[in-house]
């Protein structure tokens, strides 16, 4: 059995630190249930819709900002994948959620060691700071990309300077994750040449 090497007082207040971020890895699972909870509630709404109750479509419009002289009688088309594409978007941000819970704790606080685990996700096996810092742009520019078309859906309803932010934030999201993963790529491969 290996023994783990005696450290410092000093040290070993300063590694033990890393256990601070606990509780907020467990704040971040309980947004999680709130994320989880209200996606079956605009899901619930939207079946509602679907079948014809009033007032579940009338806190559909509500909720996903649409707006137009009139409730629509019915759902249709415009509202269906406005709130398809908030569900989807209420799906993407709890993977970005799991990816900063999971990987952030076996990078920065302890190992879960799920080697060999059959539900341990393929990502986990070669995450390390730089790795979760590109899956978190993209995840991020998923997210965006969502948003982006949720409001040219919805494009009669905004003035031209919110979308055009919109599209220069998402553009800047881009470019960001491009310099992360093109930085990480020369990094990478300065260490691969000192070895």
């Amino acid at each position: 059995m290996k023994t783990d090497p005696q450290l410092r007082p000093l040290p070993r207040l300063i590694f033990a630190s890393r256990w601070l971020q606990l509780p907020l890895y467990l704040g971040l699972i309980l947004a999680q249930g709130v994320y989880v909870y209200q996606f079956w509630t605009e899901l619930v709404h939207l079946i509602e819709a679907a079948f014809g109750n009033q007032h579940a479509l009338e806190l559909l419009v509500k909720s996903i900002g649409y707006k137009s002289d009139a409730l629509p009688e019915k759902l249709n088309e415009t509202v269906l994948m406005l709130v398809v594409l908030g569900l989807i978007d209420v799906v993407m941000i709890s993977n970005l959620l799991i990816m900063v819970i999971v990987g952030g704790y076996e990078t920065f606080v302890s190992r879960m060691d799920l080697e060999g685990h059959p539900d341990q996700p393929e990502w986990l096996s070669h995450v390390n700071a730089s790795v979760l810092k590109v899956k978190l742009a993209t995840a991020i520019i998923g997210i965006s990309s969502i948003h982006l078309l949720k409001t040219f859906i919805n494009a009669a309803n905004y003035d031209d300077k919110v979308l055009m932010y919109q599209t220069v934030i998402h553009v800047a999201f881009l470019l960001s994750a491009m310099a992360i993963a093109y930085t990480d790529r020369l990094l990478s491969h300065q260490e691969a040449k000192a070895h």
